[in-house]
């Protein structure tokens, strides 16, 4: 973890200068000691309690015995050891036992656990979980819920997703019907009884926590018994798996939730990834079925609310997918510096006399680490921007904030997709560097791709981030975010212009910036959404690699400004990404744009019957 350090330490106080976020009132009594202290503790954490037990959760996937579920050992461990950290509430007021940590910190810490074992840290969705109702809740669920969940008493889950209705959540079918004659209010809201399935849910069933608390998206019938169509009618309820009272104690009583069954996957296997039943009767309170639910927010502004959530989880799986790439970067780096074969080219390397040489001294090697450092660690970056921006809007002079508001409403479907396609495929090509050894299970980077695979469907598939991005993100309030994310693009290659290094990519990044900009016009230029967004993924890997390019002539631009006190190596290092970037990755934008100015319909217009 020694490489991935210094490279948060760059990024953080080099470039993103977090330390001057201390002149805050907010931050005030943080400094670079403090927010050293916190990465400490979770490298050692991480170090410690999650690292030599990746493999273990992997081939120890998690088991139900008819009543409970049964994880090995070390992820109790880890939960308790993060839980005990502080972490859970880190980025938290004072007042309800929070660090008030910068969130840019926050993510940088918690990188440890993702890089240590993607399995064992995705419980996180309880942070997420306790956010929503810190914004949405009331005060008592915000005491009796959110806190525990902060403290690691109570854990947090999301339950969106149905057998029949995966993505589309218009489609949802889950009834919450008000309990008893709908006059009275439980003190800790709205009482309803929820009765459906839910599918995908991860953290749905396990012993790591004294309860879960799923928030759980269903639908209250109207006047004529029948759900309202679309997402309009959609409410958000808390469902926790065991009742509670007004001051959080457990009261005895099951909720009336049951686990349906575990999703075996490909990856991810640590994890529980769970079928649930609500309101199925398994669990009867009060001698009725119907699992119990405490409203949030306004009826039928449920997906409003948990929004809140999922763009707090995109950005989550974001990072956990860089840290995957980044893990299987470090891997195959270490295997390529160790692993003899072969001869340098020319007379000299026809001799079988002569040493073979480490596979680190072949061009193609050193392409195949090079892709994968600029693709990880150009995505850790971006990542740690993103958490930049979350500081500005919460913290930030008013037109900052607002500001920064936009820029990550059009980044966060970036900073969820693009690590998820190109560090999966760093991944693949770790395991390319370790050539058949790779593909066996007596090295991690199969495990590292496995896990890896689950990012461009969780949270909203690729096609979803794509839709999301060209269909709203971009045209939003008249383009205003596009507009700035221009502006700091437009800036940056600017500054990099006057610097010889640097002036040939300034001019690039202009370039791909304004082919972009006309792919978007290009776009709608009909103004039909079908023949808009016929070729979206193409446009957002185009809008992507655009960002990455950007990216890293910014940072290429803080290496040479601070070239004294930075590690000549590590110089190298980021320089030579951006320039294999720039040379091999953006050229690339051209092919992807070429179908989006052109509004091809070739995919979506082959009819079914061709295929």
């Amino acid at each position: 973890m020694t490489t991935l350090r210094s490279t948060l330490d760059f990024l953080l106080y080099n470039w993103l200068q977090a330390e001057s976020l201390s002149a805050r009132e907010r931050f005030a009594d943080h400094s670079r000691e403090t927010f050293d202290a916190v990465l400490d503790t979770c490298e050692r954490i991480a170090r410690e309690k999650y690292a030599p037990f990746n493999r273990t959760v992997d081939q120890q996937e998690p088991q139900f015995d008819g009543e409970k579920v049964i994880l090995p050992q070390a992820t109790k461990d880890a939960y308790d050891a993060y839980a005990a950290s502080g972490m859970l509430s880190a980025a938290q007021d004072y007042d309800i036992g929070g660090m008030q940590l910068p969130y840019t910190v926050d993510a940088a810490a918690n990188a440890f656990f993702a890089v240590a074992s993607i399995s064992i840290s995705s419980s996180l969705l309880s942070v997420g979980n306790a956010n929503l109702l810190m914004v949405h809740g009331t005060p008592l669920q915000k005491q009796v819920f959110a806190l525990n969940e902060f403290s690691g008493r109570f854990s947090g889950t999301m339950c969106l997703s149905e057998p029949q209705a995966g993505s589309s959540l218009s489609d949802v079918a889950t009834r919450a019907v008000p309990d008893g004659d709908g006059s009275d209010t439980d003190p800790l809201g709205a009482r309803y009884r929820l009765t459906g399935n839910k599918m995908w849910i991860s953290s749905g069933e396990h012993e790591l926590s004294e309860n879960i608390v799923h928030l759980v998206l269903a639908k209250i019938p109207g006047p004529d018994g029948k759900l309202v169509p679309g997402t309009r009618g959609i409410s958000l309820f808390i469902v926790p798996k065991k009742l509670v009272d007004t001051e959080g104690n457990l009261t005895g009583v099951r909720n009336d939730v049951a686990l349906a069954g575990l999703n075996h996957k490909l990856g991810w296997r640590g994890t529980t990834n769970t079928l649930l039943n609500f309101g199925e009767g398994k669990y009867p309170v009060q001698g009725r079925a119907g699992a119990v639910g405490y409203l949030v927010g306004q009826p039928g502004k449920g997906l409003a609310c948990m929004f809140h959530m999922m763009n707090e989880a995109r950005i989550g799986i974001g990072m956990a997918a860089t840290m995957l790439g980044l893990a299987g970067y470090y891997a195959s780096l270490d295997y390529a510096k160790n692993r003899p074969q072969g001869r340098k080219l020319g007379p000299a390397g026809k001799d079988a006399a002569q040493p073979q040489v480490r596979i680190i001294e072949h061009a193609d090697v050193k392409r195949m680490l090079l892709a994968q450092k600029s693709y990880c660690e150009g995505a850790l970056a971006l990542n740690l921007y993103c958490a930049r921006l979350v500081d500005e809007q919460h913290t930030g002079q008013p037109e900052a904030a607002d500001d920064a508001r936009l820029l990550l409403e059009v980044l966060t479907p970036i900073a969820k997709s693009w690590p998820s396609e190109f560090c999966l495929e760093a991944n693949s090509l770790a395991i390319q560097i370790h050539g058949g050894y790779g593909y066996t299970r007596d090295f991690p980077v199969e495990q590292y791709w496995r896990d890896n695979r689950l990012n461009m469907i969780h949270e909203g598939t690729h096609g979803i981030q794509a839709a999301d991005l060209l269909g709203r993100k971009v045209l939003m309030e008249n383009g205003k975010g596009l507009q700035l994310l221009a502006a700091r693009m437009t800036a940056t290659a600017k500054k990099a212009s006057g610097v010889p290094e640097l002036a040939a990519f300034a001019q690039r990044l202009t370039g791909a910036l304004q082919q972009v900009g006309e792919a978007t016009q290009a776009a709608w230029a009909g103004g039909e959404p079908t023949q808009a967004l016929a070729n979206a993924v193409p446009y957002m890997q185009a809008f992507g690699h655009t960002v990455l390019a950007w990216i890293w002539l910014d940072v290429a631009l803080t290496v040479l400004n601070q070239d004294a006190i930075l590690s000549i190596a590590a110089n190298a290092g980021r320089i030579g990404a951006t320039r294999y970037f720039f040379h091999y990755e953006l050229p690339k934008i051209g092919a992807w744009l070429n179908v989006v100015n052109g509004r091809d319909m070739t995919c979506a217009a082959l009819a079914e019957e061709a295929f």
